[in-house]
């Protein structure tokens, strides 16, 4: 299987959105606490840039990360379940070979073209 090429069916591209759209959502409240919290504590100017530098740092991580390419859609759940931001539970709904693809590229063993 050439992980880039894969097909997507109707309700494997609608479990997709889901899981995806779920995990950016919970991901970007995982970042708007810590904002809160910072902005809680913050008593000197440096501390608002703290607060900028972290927002631009996580705006960069997550428009690298989120991308839904169908072509790119199987990596990115691999680096959100190895980052712990979803589990296999999440992406029930894809195709099994989509959730053992996932599986492999998780953890880097060999059997899968990626190019």
């Amino acid at each position: 299987m050439n992980v880039h090429e894969v097909k997507w069916s109707k309700t494997g591209r609608e479990a997709a959105r889901r899981a995806f759209e779920r995990v950016y959502l919970k991901e970007c409240a995982a970042i708007a606490a810590k904002t809160r919290e910072m902005a809680a504590t913050a008593s000197e100017p440096e501390d608002l840039w703290r607060i900028h530098d972290l927002l631009t740092r996580e705006r960069r991580w997550t428009d690298e990360k989120y991308d839904y390419r169908y072509s790119v859609l199987l990596f990115v759940f691999a680096r959100l379940l190895n980052e712990g931001w979803i589990a296999e539970a999440d992406i029930q709904g894809l195709a099994d070979d989509k959730i053992e693809a996932i599986r492999y590229l998780k953890t880097g063993s060999a059997g899968y073209e990626t190019g």
